[in-house]
Formats: structure tokens, C-alpha cells, sequence
């Protein structure tokens, strides 16, 4: 799960969105904002569904799926998350967030009936965060159809998903706001917002319309200090959309990269202001172009921040926020010129972008 260095609220995303991770006998209790006990400390908050709203939920809840991943963690281990997802065709096509299987090695499907499916990803977004699976199935499975109107501001929702320790419970609430933008470059932009109470574990879930057609795919949400849900937040999707038809015509569409963790703690504060790098991945384009990232003496504590990105292709960067946009502004093969600060020295180096999914962060 990774936190937005925002003071007054959190934007909470796991993997780069909303999962709740789960820990890995072998490799101990995963992740942040969890009790003891492994449930979220976000509570489930439920509204009471009116008829039509819980019957519309009991058409529709066959058609949603509980997604469970384990990948690679940071520290060479292994981590695990369950998220949400839902079927879009008969024959085992699962739409879900990117984020929710990104880096996973082994993906399970999990139905209302109790029966566990291997899936594998066919295409996806990474920029939109939504991702195909395919389960392989002998008989015809219930979908959900896709939207094929606009969304209205002011209509409610229905969401599916498995937050809180529910399986595949309902949460509700009303579309607040089409074309929000989520003001980090890492998250999915001009996306739904809504009042829905979701939570972790409801990532890829869908957004349902009083028509029971998915509106959205659930992507992440916004909560206060205390850990309350303020707004969540859903990518739109639409039956005859762009991003629709590519992910049918299997896609995969990644984000540009070049291989950088950065420094929250020193972010923006340095002078020049500027994104601070805190590691540079090995064998990643930033690693040949020469970028350094933080060191520490034997004590484990810093000796010296790492190089500081003040500007890309010119444009000024205040922050690791300015650096991340201006990189995903431009595609996979551009080179970007970056300018440093390196010991109050200004210099400039060339590193070409090549597919995050290309750099083995978890090394």
C-alpha cells in the first residue's frame, strides 16, 4: 500500500492502487494500516440497500469475482493481496485493476460459488490501471454488461467488492464528480468520483448503474488521518470506449519509466526544489545514464541525499510529483534530458524511458 506524502489527507493506492495485502507465512505480516490481526482498519461502512438497489445486487453478485495474488516483494520475499474483479464475458473474460495483479506470479479467481479459477493477464493499462484475465471454463459463467450510456452526476452506485473481510459484499453511494483528476501522476486521471465507502480489497470492483451495467472500475480512495473513507474513485469504462477495445484487442499498454525510487522525506525541500533520488534500480536506464541515489555510513544513517531532478526536457520539477508527470507525458522509446543537482554542482544527463514493467524493481 503506498501513501501520498499530501498533509491533510492520504491517497491511498496499492501497487500503484487499492489491495489488501496479506501476509505470506514465509514472510511475515505485509503492509500498513492493518491491525494485528490482519483486517483493515478501515471499517466496512454499509448503507441499507433499498429493493431494488439489493435486488440489483443479487443479480449482479453472481458476475463478481475475489482476486488473490502473490508476487515479489521489495525485500526478495513473497507478498500477497485480494482484490476484486468481474466477469465481462461467458467464457472466463475478468476485468479488474491493474494495480491488483501488477508484478503477480500466480493470480486466483475465486466465484460466488466457491470455485477457484488460475487466471492470466491478457492485456491491460497500466496509465488507466485496468487489466483483462482469462480463466479457462468448460460451461458458460454469468457477466456483467458494460456501460453503454454516459454516466450521470447525481445517479447512485453499486459497488462489489471485498473489503473488511466480506466476500463480494455491497457498498453504495452517488456519483459526485465525472473527470476528477487525482493531482498524483502515479494514479489513473479523469476518473468517477463517488460517496461509496470503499475500502481495501475493493480495488477492480466494478460501479454499477440502476441498470446494472459497470459504469467504472474501481482504482482508489481518499481518506482522512483517522483512516475514514472520504471520496473513492473509478475509472470509467464504456462497451464501445478506446480503452475498452484495446484491452479486447489484448493490449498491453505500460508507462514509461527509468528506474527511480525517490525520497518522500527530503521531496520538494532541497534547495533547488526538486524530486530527490532515493535508490536507482540496478541495470535500469537511470543506472546507465549515471543517476545516484541516497548513501549512508555504517551506522545505516545518510550521509549524502541522492542527485536532485530539477527539471525534464527543461520543464522545471519542484517534485518527485513533477518528475513522475513529466515522464508519463511521453511514450516508451522517447529520451528524456534530465537536469540535476549533484553536490550544489547543476548537470545534465540523457536516459531513454523503457516499459516499468521492463525494471526489475523488486531486485
Amino acid at each position: 500500500m503506498k501513501f501520498s506524502p499530501w498533509p491533510a489527507v492520504l491517497l491511498i493506492i496499492a501497487g500503484a492502487a487499492y489491495f489488501v495485502p496479506q501476509a505470506d507465512p514465509s514472510a511475515g505480516r505485509f503492509g500498513s494500516g492493518f491491525d494485528s490481526s490482519g483486517s483493515a482498519a478501515t471499517p466496512t461502512l454499509r448503507d441499507p440497500l433499498s429493493p431494488a438497489t439489493r435486488d440489483l445486487f443479487s443479480k449482479s453478485r453472481p458476475a463478481t469475482v475475489q482476486i488473490e495474488q502473490l508476487g515479489p516483494s521489495e525485500n526478495g520475499g513473497v507478498q500477497g493481496g485480494l482484490g476484486t474483479g468481474f466477469l465481462i464475458s461467458g467464457d472466463g473474460q475478468v476485468m479488474t485493476a491493474y494495480h491488483v495483479v501488477d508484478g503477480a506470479q500466480l493470480i486466483r479467481v475465486k466465484t460466488l460459488s466457491g470455485q477457484v479459477y488460475r487466471a492470466r493477464v491478457t492485456a491491460f493499462d497500466n496509465a488507466a490501471d485496468v487489466a483483462l484475465l482469462k480463466i479457462d471454463t468448460r460451461s458458460a459463467l454469468p457477466f456483467l454488461p458494460l456501460a453503454s450510456r454516459e454516466a450521470k452526476i447525481g445517479e447512485g452506485v453499486l459497488a462489489i467488492g471485498n473489503s473488511g473481510g466480506d466476500f463480494l459484499q455491497a457498498r453504495v453511494g452517488r456519483l459526485l464528480r465525472l473527470g476528477a483528476r487525482a493531482g498524483q501522476a502515479d494514479f489513473p486521471q479523469n476518473t468517477f468520483e463517488m460517496s461509496a465507502p470503499l475500502a481495501p480489497g475493493d480495488s477492480g470492483g466494478p460501479i454499477l448503474n440502476a441498470s446494472g451495467e459497470v459504469m467504472g472500475v474501481v482504482s482508489y480512495v481518499r481518506v482522512n488521518d483517522e483512516g475514514k473513507t472520504l471520496t473513492s474513485y473509478a475509472v470509467p469504462v464504456e462497451e464501445s470506449g478506446k480503452l475498452v477495445q484495446a484491452l479486447e484487442a489484448g493490449e498491453k499498454r505500460d508507462v514509461p519509466a527509468i528506474g527511480l525510487r525517490f525520497d518522500g522525506q527530503h521531496d520538494g525541500l532541497t534547495s533547488p526544489s526538486g524530486g530527490v533520488v532515493a535508490e536507482v534500480v540496478a541495470g535500469s536506464p537511470a543506472a546507465a545514464a549515471g543517476l545516484r541515489g541516497s548513501s549512508y555510513d555504517s551506522q545505516d544513517q545518510l550521509s549524502q541525499l541522492g542527485d536532485t531532478i530539477t527539471a525534464v526536457d527543461g520543464i522545471r520539477t519542484r517534485s518527485s510529483n513533477d518528475v513522475i508527470f513529466e515522464i508519463r507525458r511521453r511514450q516508451v522509446g522517447d529520451t528524456v534530458k534530465l537536469t540535476l543537482s549533484r553536490k550544489a554542482q547543476s548537470r545534465e544527463v540523457s536516459v531513454p524511458l523503457v516499459a516499468k514493467g521492463s525494471i526489475n524493481y523488486n531486485q
